[in-house]
């Protein structure tokens, strides 16, 4: 059995070779659902990796380590990680070639029912370019055919280009490039092992108020950010709005960012900065949107945006504790939120998410010194007071918000 190395000590926690469960004797894997595939030999080992055509190869153990490794980390399994990989991007990007084409024709669809309702809107004295310009005015006005094109983009487009740009590297890649991206994905694999109590609270808390969101009702009247109300002295919906939502998508969008960036936050910032964070960015958020946009708003992106920006500028104070190649998906987030924003300006607070973006930045370039060491920082018990309040405050706007959508 190979025992902990001499560097271990000076390792981040992913990367230490008792990162993840101790290993059964022989050779094996564990697929995503923790379940364990003994194997006779080595060779069925590799066997088993080169086959693996819906990634659920996730873990695997040898003889020689005394922790469970990546299939990557595998002795002899350079080529038939690279062979599955392969195959599981061409799958991928098959499947990606379907919905780009099904949400093309949706797009399409759109922009066609649009042209064609303002083309039969347009005065009946109107010359056909005049009756075409009023068409294409009416088309770039269309809610409609913005959410459609958010909805290409975010299901369609950007999954095919991250499937074709996968298969196109895995192509290039030699047994040298498996071995420089072991680092993150021991990483994203730790990463989604670990538990986040606090994290699955606020989701079930943000659900919880959505169901409410079922009943009849305008909720967003009664507990979502309406600027009149609010500069009429009804603070408290800076705090009730962030836990509401304008339809299941927006709902099941804001809901990934959530796990993923909680998760994040939560095992290397510790639980207490995770309601804190959220609190103070979706509040400065409220404010920039209170500030600058007209329209009443409702959404957690504030909030959502506060611990993209805190993570931002937290992996970047203490560069040890993450792979720069992990932390630069962190800015590929905020890319990709600001050029949704400019697609759907007319109907995404950017106001809320540029300033929740800031807030989390300031909270963390406030609160955590820049530190070399590859240990995650430890909560104080001032920490974990200020973090049971904040908690306190989001289950009290979340009665709170239910309370009003129900008398509404």
């Amino acid at each position: 059995m190979t025992q902990a190395g001499p560097d271990d000590s000076t390792a981040p926690v992913w990367a230490r070779h008792d990162a993840f469960p101790k290993a059964p004797d022989g050779w094996g894997w564990v697929d995503h659902k923790n379940c364990h595939h003994p194997c006779p030999s080595p060779e069925t080992l590799i066997s088993a990796i080169r086959d693996d055509r819906d990634a659920r190869v996730i873990l695997a153990w040898t003889p020689d380590h005394e922790h469970m490794i990546l299939p990557e980390e595998v002795e002899g399994a350079a080529e038939a990680v690279l062979a599955s990989r392969k195959r599981i991007a061409a799958g991928d990007l098959i499947e990606s070639y379907d919905k780009l084409r099904w949400y093309g024709f949706l797009f399409g669809g759109m922009i066609l029912y649009i042209l064609y309702q303002g083309w039969s809107r347009a005065p009946s004295i109107a010359s056909p370019a005049e009756r075409f310009g009023f068409s294409m005015h009416a088309v770039c006005k269309s809610v409609s055919v913005g959410i459609t094109l958010l909805m290409f983009l975010i299901f369609a487009f950007i999954p095919w280009y991250q499937a074709r740009k996968r298969l196109h590297d895995f192509k290039l890649w030699t047994a040298g490039d498996i071995a420089a991206a072991v680092p993150v994905l021991r990483f994203e694999t730790w990463l989604d092992t670990q538990k986040a109590p606090v994290t699955r609270f606020l989701l079930v808390l943000v659900g919880l108020v959505g169901l409410a969101q079922l009943l009849p009702g305008d909720s967003l009247q009664a507990a979502g950010l309406v600027k009149q109300a609010y500069f009429r002295g009804e603070w408290w919906r800076l705090f009730t709005a962030p836990l509401l939502h304008g339809n299941l998508i927006h709902f099941l969008m804001n809901a990934a960012a959530l796990l993923y960036l909680g998760k994040r936050l939560e095992v290397f910032a510790r639980w207490p900065h995770l309601p804190l964070v959220f609190l103070f960015s979706a509040c400065v958020g409220g404010e920039a949107s209170a500030r600058f946009v007209a329209a009443p708003s409702i959404g957690a992106s504030g909030g959502l945006m506060g611990w993209l920006g805190f993570l931002l500028v937290f992996e970047s104070l203490h560069g040890r504790l993450v792979p720069r190649r992990a932390r630069r998906r962190l800015l590929a987030g905020v890319v990709l939120t600001g050029i949704i924003g400019l697609v759907g300006y007319r109907f995404i607070d950017n106001a809320a998410h540029a300033g929740g973006l800031l807030a989390g930045m300031l909270y963390a370039a406030i609160v955590f010194p820049k530190s070399a060491s590859p240990l995650r920082p430890r909560s104080t018990m001032t920490d974990r007071v200020a973090g049971i309040a904040a908690l306190g405050g989001l289950v009290l706007a979340a009665v709170f918000a239910v309370s009003r959508i129900v008398g509404a």
